[in-house]
């Protein structure tokens, strides 16, 4: 019997097993050409553990192709020319595109990195589609001012496009991710070398297919460039890039930061690791909605989200009452094929990944944190080889537990009891992330208090993940550098210029 999603498209598995069966190649110039060594990587299902596709891995050859495609087309090219209108017009066609064909592209990540097709498509494919459509209205809204100088003189400010730039995109929300980078770069003018995980490229290139049959952009302004994580530090290191976004770990984003330094000191925007701590007082207006919503906030896309409220605090007078909730919530929690409508959670992005969560978690009970729920792998998924784990609740944590400390990426919460409010910002401060934080309280004067005393870029009140385009998205500390979504994001994408006149 087929298996039908309520109030969706239906998956396109047929169309994708046909797409999948050629090798992709890299798009330079406007055109797909293969790499200059002609390495095939091979993609790996993670539902089942058997290659999905292939594609084919660049070289520095093919980077300092593309990077000089994005210049000539930066520097020399019509896309300078284009009208503010043009641009905006360009951009709602590719939110078009990505809407028409919101159901391929869902299905590619699904079986590409092993979330939901349900996830896939409501979330990843329809958010980058809205995300084009958003930046489209700015392309005419974002712009200089005069500034009251003394003397004779007119001074006044530009925006003006950065230039080339490299945009590195993670594998845990592929063309979502994608679409936060291009989409305001183009807005602002910019020209890009967009670089998806090795792990999760598909979805790119499919992308890549609709504008370029759609014939949207002039060559060279967007090019792809597909292989191993080293390249993405060879984007970082190449002096004619003018900007890199990177969005991964903190690890990573360290090295690209050492990157730009040695190279030409390019602008770097990282939106990295996070261990978010979310925190629930015992007078929560809603209890049982605070347990519910902090449960899916985390567990929802396998729980491979950099702002999932990992750490949970709980003061002690409910601790327990939370404990048992939750746990309740991870037991009935059905980990299967991303592709069966009954399934609540799909599998891990890779074998090592699995397995390093499944280590953490030995981990934590080696130091001493009381397992509730789930702490193993899950065999339940298409022919028992998929990379699935458990729903994971560790209860009765300490602060300075390896779990609590390092960002695991995956399935598992750490709750933490807690007994006065100033204990329990200090634990939740105690990090070296910064990115995301919540509370629940029904305490107005409460909650604008310890709000403000928490060290995160987000903080959300008595509903722990509120996003919109319009509101930065960000962290501090160790989470990162700069701001994506609204004017924040342009501020990345254009370099500002004074201009003085004597009169």
């Amino acid at each position: 019997m087929t298996k039908i999603f309520e109030g969706i498209e239906q998956p396109k598995l047929d169309w994708a097993k046909e797409w999948l069966k050629e090798t992709k190649k890299l798009y330079i110039n406007g055109e797909w050409v293969n790499s200059a060594k002609g390495e095939v990587i091979e993609s790996i299902n993670p539902a089942n553990g058997e290659v999905l596709g292939k594609f084919q891995s660049a070289e520095k050859k093919d980077v300092d192709k593309a990077v000089a495609a994005a210049r000539h087309a930066f520097d020399h090219g019509p896309w300078q020319e284009l009208s503010r209108k043009e641009r905006a017009k360009i951009l709602r066609q590719i939110s078009s595109l990505i809407k028409e064909h919101q159901a391929e592209l869902a299905t590619l990540e699904a079986l590409d990195n092993g979330k939901l097709y349900t996830e896939a498509y409501k979330d990843d494919v329809q958010e980058a589609s809205d995300i084009f459509e958003y930046y489209a209205g700015w392309t005419d809204k974002y712009y200089g001012e005069n500034n009251p100088v003394e003397g004779n003189f007119l001074s006044f400010t530009t925006r003006d496009p950065v230039g080339v730039c490299g945009q590195i995109v993670p594998f845990n929300f592929p063309i979502d991710m994608a679409a936060w980078k291009l989409a305001p770069a183009l807005a602002m003018g910019n020209t890009v070398v967009l670089k998806p995980s090795s792990q999760t490229s598909f979805s790119a290139v499919r992308l890549f297919e609709l504008i370029d049959e759609a014939e949207l952009l002039p060559k060279g302004v967007i090019n792809l460039i597909l292989g191993k994580g080293s390249i993405g530090s060879y984007i970082s290191r190449h002096m004619d890039v003018d900007k890199v976004s990177f969005t991964g770990s903190t690890v990573v984003g360290k090295q690209l930061v050492h990157d730009s330094a040695d190279s030409n000191l390019k602008l770097v925007t990282l939106e990295l690791g996070g261990k978010s701590p979310n925190i629930i007082f015992s007078d929560a207006p809603d209890l049982d909605g605070a347990i519910e919503r902090s449960f899916y906030a985390l567990f929802t896309h396998k729980g491979e989200k950099c702002s999932a409220p990992t750490r949970l605090l709980v003061e002690r007078t409910i601790y327990e009452q939370v404990v048992e909730k939750i746990a309740e919530y991870a037991n009935s929690y059905k980990c299967g094929d991303p592709f069966d409508p009954e399934s609540d959670q799909g599998a891990q992005i890779s074998k090592s990944h699995m397995e390093s969560i499944l280590n953490y978690i030995e981990i934590g009970k080696k130091e001493g944190a009381r397992l509730v729920a789930g702490g193993q792998r899950d065999v339940s998924g298409e022919n028992g080889k998929g990379y699935f784990v458990r729903p994971t609740i560790f209860a009765d944590v300490n602060n300075k537990m390896t779990i609590a400390q390092e960002e695991i990426f995956g399935p598992v919460l750490c709750i933490i009891p807690f007994d006065t409010e100033e204990e329990a910002i200090a634990i939740a401060n105690d990090t070296i992330y910064g990115l995301a934080a919540g509370l629940w309280t029904n305490d107005v004067s409460r909650a604008n208090r310890v709000a403000r005393k928490l060290q995160a870029g987000m903080v959300f009140i008595n509903k722990y993940g509120c996003y919109d385009f319009a509101s930065p998205f960000g962290g501090w500390k160790q989470s990162g550098w700069g701001k994506e979504y609204a004017i924040h994001s342009l501020q990345s994408y254009t370099k500002m210029k004074a201009i003085w006149m004597a009169y």
